[in-house]
């Protein structure tokens, strides 16, 4: 059972073009008969039509045999993501006033910056699962997200820069990170490329950067760890437990008990306590992300992924964040490293193959590296590859671990999921340019 509080504010052009807030509210019930679940939902239910809607799924599965009851208790698990500012103690003229001042730093960063479009979400999710396990679990989930469009102008040339982020957490959200860092990011990087060239054609060295450098592990590996098309054998890692997929130089997570982190919540969409598991372990494959079906399917532990976007989908194993592990070098020893390649800085969209990994993902900011050193910006570069391959070809960790918010689109909608990394050296990665 699911109620979930949102507000959505968008302010363009110095003005706010739009103001939503709402609620919904809803149930759904599965059953899970012979490795295969039956899902069905409504919203606004009562008590009335919540006993119906049981009575129907019984008798689509019923083999005629009566069924066993099971004494419900709830479960006391610790909440995660401790929230200081409940959204709804602010009023909407505070929530205004953040978008206000994310502009304002956007458009004070330079001259050339001629527009600054700014997003604000929060939302407020009360959950109550219970399963034929025995357990009731109760979870409230306060995600707090901003994001940033600066577009730029400099004599005919025009371009844009982007960038957003968010907690699982409240209002104090935006002490950690300011509306103003927001908005100044997204103006230097629109100011950055107005002075980028066109990116080269061919295959090069790659430094990725940290946070949402992270992109390409979570869609071109991590969907294919996935209980769901591992268990119909979809996957390239498919029966591969315990072996070699990656560079020895490759730990790799995914762990929704951070707390505060924007994947993170006290329990999946099943009621089972969200985990911290290790994917990769200096190269080896150490686990699947596994939800209930997934597990029964492959005979794996649950790992806490049972996730959905509300009530509306049935949960399906998802991930909540996922990362390559920091390792020992600095920026500055890999791009050191290099006489000639290419540093990702923030990634664009990209589109990617999960059954073969095959990606192709655009690059918003990024530089040629000539004799060790960062050399000039370039634009308009896109990342050719196998996500199977470059793991393979990870030469070397950077410190500097860090995260990105996103929304993770699949089987059972559109979520919150954390991408991270430090600095990745790939030895070599087809770089789509301009010839």
């Amino acid at each position: 059972i699911e109620g979930t509080a949102e507000t959505a504010l968008r302010l363009e052009g110095g003005k706010i073009r739009d103001v939503r807030t709402g609620t919904v509210f809803g149930a759904g019930i599965r059953v899970a008969v012979n490795g295969a679940g039956i899902y069905m939902y409504l919203s606004n239910p009562t008590d009335a039509s919540l006993m119906n809607m049981a009575q129907e799924i019984s008798e689509a599965v019923s083999s005629g045999a009566a069924g066993e009851f099971c004494s419900l208790e709830e479960k006391s698990t610790p909440q995660i993501n401790a929230v200081e500012v409940f959204p709804d103690s602010a009023d909407l003229e505070t929530k205004l006033e953040y978008l206000q001042r994310c502009d304002q730093a956007g458009r004070e960063y330079s001259s050339k910056v001629t527009d600054v479009i700014v997003r604000y979400l929060d939302t407020d999710q009360k959950v109550i699962i219970a399963s034929s396990d025995g357990g009731i679990i109760k979870d409230r989930r306060i995600r707090t997200r901003m994001s940033a469009m600066a577009s730029a102008r400099q004599g005919g040339r025009r371009q844009t820069g982007f960038f957003g982020a968010g907690r699982s957490m409240g209002l104090e959200f935006f002490d950690l990170v300011t509306p103003e860092s927001i908005g100044t990011e997204a103006s230097r990087i629109a100011c950055v490329l107005l002075d980028a060239d066109y990116a080269p054609q061919g295959t090069y060295p790659v430094i990725l950067a940290n946070q949402f450098g992270g992109v390409i592990f979570h869609e071109a590996c991590g969907h294919a760890l996935e209980s769901g098309p591992v268990a119909k054998g979809a996957s390239p890692f498919s029966g591969k437990l315990g072996k070699k997929i990656a560079s020895a130089q490759v730990t790799a997570w995914d762990d929704g008990t951070i707390a505060g982190q924007w994947g993170s919540s006290k329990t999946d969409d099943e009621g089972t306590p969200m985990g911290r598991t290790k994917l990769i372990h200096r190269g080896k494959l150490q686990s699947f992300i596994a939800d209930r079906m997934g597990s029964m399917k492959l005979d794996h532990p649950l790992t806490g992924n049972g996730r959905r976007e509300s009530y509306r989908f049935p949960p399906a194993a998802r991930m909540t964040n996922t990362f390559i592990d920091a390792g020992k070098h600095t920026l500055d020893d890999l791009i050191s490293s290099l006489e000639q390649g290419i540093y990702c800085r923030t990634m664009g969209g990209g589109s990617v193959d999960t059954t073969t990994t095959d990606f192709n993902f655009s690059v918003h900011e990024a530089y040629l590296v000539k004799n060790g050193a960062v050399d000039r910006p370039i634009q308009g570069a896109s990342l050719i590859g196998k996500g199977t391959e470059v793991l393979k070809r990870i030469e070397m960790v950077g410190n500097d671990l860090d995260f990105g918010a996103g929304m993770c689109g699949s089987l059972s909608g559109s979520l919150p999921a954390a991408v991270g990394q430090p600095s990745i050296l790939v030895s070599s990665l087809l770089i789509g340019g301009r010839t």
